[in-house]
């Protein structure tokens, strides 16, 4: 299952309907396009800093995830192919960039995540899914999935834009091109 960028933008309105808060509604669409521009997993997202982002260069750093296990705990990558740069130079990754960078400007964040919950921890991917994504699919009649089917829409995109199969491993943070599909 997969999530294209326009998809993701459908989602992402249809989260104004939901009963949540104004400043989760929010959070969440910037969250769920930048899944969609980036093709960073859940965690490395839940653990993005503020440091992380150069919106001049247009890149996001990878070099931390949370532990889902573990109530959200932000520590090192669990392989090298996993610490990269994202470059986000296509249509979709300016756009996410674009609105990321007015998002950020209101952070109130003392650890500097960028998506983190009201007690400044990390967002736990199972209330993502269970409070904002799945209502968004249920209403918008597209089949259930989790934060994964951004990652794999953008792969996708990348794939028909015809990206360097090199370099669109290193763009996923993939050890080799078995995980690419």
């Amino acid at each position: 299952m997969s999530f294209s960028f326009k998809q993701a933008q459908q989602i992402v309105r249809q989260l104004e309907h939901l009963n949540l808060s104004e400043k989760r509604k929010r959070q969440y669409g910037i969250l769920f396009l930048l899944a969609s521009a980036s093709g960073l997993r859940c965690s490395e997202l839940f653990a993005l800093k503020l440091n992380d982002l150069d919106f001049e260069a247009k890149t996001i750093r990878v070099d931390e995830s949370s532990d889902q296990r573990n109530k959200g705990k932000v520590g090192p990558r669990k392989n090298v192919s996993a610490y990269r740069t994202v470059l986000l130079y296509d249509r979709e990754g300016k756009e996410a960039l674009r609105l990321l960078k007015n998002f950020v400007k209101n952070n109130d964040s003392r650890h500097g995540l960028i998506f983190h919950s009201n007690n400044d921890t990390p967002l736990i991917e199972t209330n993502v899914i269970h409070d904002g994504l799945h209502p968004a699919l249920k209403a918008l009649g597209l089949p259930q999935a989790g934060l994964h089917a951004f990652r794999h829409g953008c792969n996708r995109r990348w794939e028909l834009a015809g990206l360097n199969p090199a370099v669109l491993r290193q763009q996923m943070g993939h050890s080799s091109a078995r995980m690419m599909a």
